[in-house]
């Protein structure tokens, strides 16, 4: 049909090029979603995926359930959807491209799995019509449902059977003469009468995904809302693998320079923005977070055309557990993961650190800041360490002054801010140093001034040890 045609008897019909590569790839992140739920997904050509769910029904709680939870799973993912349910492959294929291909569409695909009050399951088979199996040209594509050469649905025509069920009526010897036995075949495993072996697909070990955006942007949103798309793709995936993600690329495809200039070579331009997250993830509204502080802090080099997703490996990890109580499970340590996350894109990597111990018993010397790293995952099968139920009386503080202040002493007591500090445990004796010629012989003291607040001070032992000035210091304070 020539696109005149089309336009004069559709008038709201939308015309777009097809691509093979665009509709595999979608195609990949429904089959991926419909992993999550069935480890027996399968293709069927063109358009169509099916997914055998009867091992699973009574995991998601019965049919109408995991229905529901199905339908949401790939609603994310954009793409207007036929349904249908059937007992067969073949069937619910069938079913599912009239759905399809009606001027119509029932607001309620057909659900047959369960057997219906009135009638058969395979009376909605006999009512779909031989005609809808035919294709435009290329020939080789017609009667892509049945998946016959493209003269049998002809044929059919030409005998004068329109619908399935008057085919299916017809003596077995004459069509299998006149149509051939794949025929019979196909329809034998629609009917449930015959054998349908499948080839069950498997998720590829890493993830490629590309996009390529209806116009060229310098914005982030709707840069942002491009990537959603392929964000919802990447959780599919994880997902079908049982497991979470933690690093990730997002390519960006630029337009093309004309001309050499101080921003790069002439010719196709691309960037590279790699995420790491401190704790692998499988939440998209964390993902989108992330990236929507890490462009904000690096702007875009030149105007985008197209996008592509790129994961090397999933990471294969225990899921978080639910809690019926969370307020007694513990810390929340996602909480701060994901806080961590959105630090480092909006800063940097090299601005947020964390503090490490190191075996030396000098409190100046005891920890060194590191650029916060991906936390250590656990297998799956192993639980991570549990916190203990009470923490340790703390004897040191944890805010430590970058430099000991010296302080004044009445009467062998030391003073702060105009008032006697009352020594209230202690001492805590520390000698060590020795060996890098930075000698500490101190007696640490917890002391508290009248309003209540904490502090901790010491004293040098041996009047060499403190070069500058003997008597009372102030380390820190304790919060």
């Amino acid at each position: 049909m020539k696109r005149a045609t089309a336009l004069a008897l559709v008038p709201s019909l939308v015309l777009g090029a097809a691509d093979e590569a665009r509709d595999r790839q979608a195609l990949n992140a429904l089959a991926h979603a419909l992993l999550a739920f069935s480890p027996s997904v399968c293709w069927q050509a063109p358009h169509t995926v099916l997914a055998e769910v009867q091992a699973s029904l009574r995991c998601f709680g019965g049919a109408e359930a995991l229905w529901q939870r199905m339908q949401a799973a790939l609603a994310v993912l954009g793409h207007q959807l036929h349904w249908a349910e059937a007992p067969t492959a073949l069937a619910a294929a069938w079913l599912a491209q009239a759905q399809a291909q009606a001027l119509t569409p029932s607001p309620t695909p057909p659900r047959l799995c369960q057997p219906l009050p009135h009638a058969p399951w395979t009376r909605h088979l006999d009512e779909l019509p031989v005609s809808m199996l035919g294709l435009p040209a290329p020939l080789a594509e017609r009667c892509v449902a049945l998946g016959l050469p493209a003269p049998l649905a002809e044929r059919c025509v030409a005998l004068g059977l329109s619908r399935l069920g008057e085919l299916r009526a017809q003596p077995r010897a004459g069509l299998a003469r006149r149509l051939g036995p794949e025929c019979l075949t196909l329809l034998a495993r629609a009917y449930g009468e015959e054998a349908d072996p499948r080839d069950w697909i498997s998720p590829p070990t890493q993830f490629d995904s590309s996009l390529e955006l209806p116009f060229r942007t310098e914005q982030v949103e709707p840069l942002l809302d491009a990537v959603a798309v392929l964000l919802q793709r990447l959780a599919a995936w994880a997902r079908a693998h049982q497991a979470r993600v933690q690093r990730f690329e997002l390519r960006l495809q630029h337009q093309t320079r004309l001309r050499a200039s101080s921003q790069g070579e002439a010719g196709a331009h691309r960037s590279v923005l790699g995420l790491a997250l401190a704790e692998p993830s499988a939440d998209v509204a964390h993902w989108l977070a992330v990236l929507r502080e890490r462009l904000a802090r690096e702007p875009l080099e030149a105007p985008v055309l197209g996008l592509a997703l790129h994961c090397a490996e999933p990471v294969f990890t225990a899921a978080p557990s639910g809690e019926l109580f969370p307020e007694l499970a513990g810390p929340d340590t996602q909480g701060l993961l994901r806080l961590i996350d959105r630090l480092q894109a909006r800063l940097g990597a090299e601005a947020v650190h964390s503090l490490r111990l190191v075996h030396d018993h000098r409190p100046e010397c005891a920890t060194r800041t590191h650029p916060v790293q991906a936390m250590p995952t656990h297998p799956a099968g192993q639980s991570a360490p549990t916190a203990p139920t009470a923490l340790p009386r703390m004897t040191r503080p944890l805010w430590l002054l970058p430099q000991a202040q010296a302080l004044p002493e009445r009467q062998g007591r030391p003073w702060l801010q105009g008032q006697p500090l009352r020594l209230l445990e202690g001492p805590e004796r520390i000698e060590t140093g020795w060996w890098d010629e930075h000698l500490a012989v101190r007696d640490y003291f917890i002391a508290g001034l009248p309003n209540g607040h904490l502090c901790w001070v010491y004293k040098p032992r041996l009047p060499s040890a403190e070069a500058a000035t003997e008597g009372w210091f102030l380390q820190g304070w304790f919060g």
